[in-house]
């Protein structure tokens, strides 16, 4: 007779097993198991007993349990219920269950209350919405402690020049301050990501620089589509003149200017790069105070982003 092959038995579904969950890919869960990373996580954001501590994706509660011990209140965001009865069997009948405060849902889609720092392992899909929506809360945090893909991370800090250096880079480092703080292999987690992992202190900048934020993302969103390309080539594009132009109509109709007959937006544009010195700039190797020139410059002939 054939041999029957015997089923293949991964050390990673057994453990899974045992404790009754099967987690689910498309939430991103990655329970992160090694105690001395999470203690390092906690040590690393300097809590105070009177913080209220924000986690995002609390799985098992093995990171909230430390987060407890250290501060006023948790509140613990995470959206499947499953581990939501998990977290509060946990604390059940122990003097953290009134310290615990949990939100069941996306916290993307959830309006976050007040709170001094962040401590979180999160869902990696949702890493960069998750950045700016920290960033742009009010009123303003302490500190992030966040655990992200290793190269998402290096994308967070990368100057110009950097090969990494994007978008990403420039918005992120306007409004915060950010640190790689800790590397972290994945076999610190169950299951394990096919990816490796950094920690990351982001720190917000208070007050923050007075910039309208949506028309600088629109502005290094035109910037950062060729990266490698020089300003002149990226506002030539015909969408772009063509956004532009609508709005700088709009901007007119509502200052009460009228638009010239003979107005042709793509020459103004190219002097307006011109006053600057910028028509041959690429994005790649331009730091902040070079974006913030360019937008005032465009700003002050009435072209907006937004």
């Amino acid at each position: 007779m054939p041999k029957v092959k015997a089923e293949k038995k991964s050390r990673q579904h057994a453990a899974v097993a045992k404790q009754g969950i099967l987690f689910i890919k498309n939430f991103g869960q990655h329970i992160l198991k090694n105690p001395l990373i999470i203690q390092s996580m906690v040590d690393k954001s300097a809590l105070r007993p009177t913080d209220v501590a924000l986690e995002i994706g609390p799985g098992t509660g093995n990171m909230t349990i430390k987060l407890l011990e250290k501060t006023k209140r948790v509140v613990a965001c995470e959206i499947d219920p499953r581990l939501v009865a998990e977290l509060q069997k946990r604390v059940q009948g122990t003097p953290y269950q009134s310290k615990l405060q949990i939100m069941i849902g996306d916290v993307l889609k959830t309006e976050l209350p007040f709170f001094d720092v962040c401590v979180a392992n999160i869902p990696y899909q949702i890493s960069s919405p998750l950045v700016f929506k920290l960033l742009l809360h009010r009123p303003f945090f302490r500190c992030a402690i966040i655990m992200f893909q290793r190269e998402f991370a290096q994308r967070l800090v990368a100057k110009p020049g950097d090969q990494l250096y994007c978008r990403l880079s420039v918005n992120t480092q306007l409004l915060a301050r950010v640190d790689i703080v800790m590397k972290v292999g994945k076999n610190n987690f169950r299951p394990p990501p096919k990816v490796e992992s950094s920690v990351v202190r982001l720190e917000p900048r208070n007050p923050p620089p007075p910039i309208n934020f949506t028309e600088w993302d629109g502005l290094t969103r035109i910037a950062f589509v060729r990266k490698n390309k020089t300003l002149s080539a990226a506002f030539k594009q015909t969408p772009v003149i063509a956004a532009l132009e609508k709005n700088y109509q709009i901007h007119c109709s509502l200052s009460n200017v009228n638009v010239p007959d003979n107005f042709n937006m793509k020459q103004k544009v190219d002097n307006i790069l011109k006053s600057c010195e910028s028509e041959s700039k690429r994005a790649r190797s331009m730091d902040i105070d070079d974006f913030m020139m360019l937008l005032h410059a465009f700003n002050t002939e009435g072209i907006h982003f937004s």
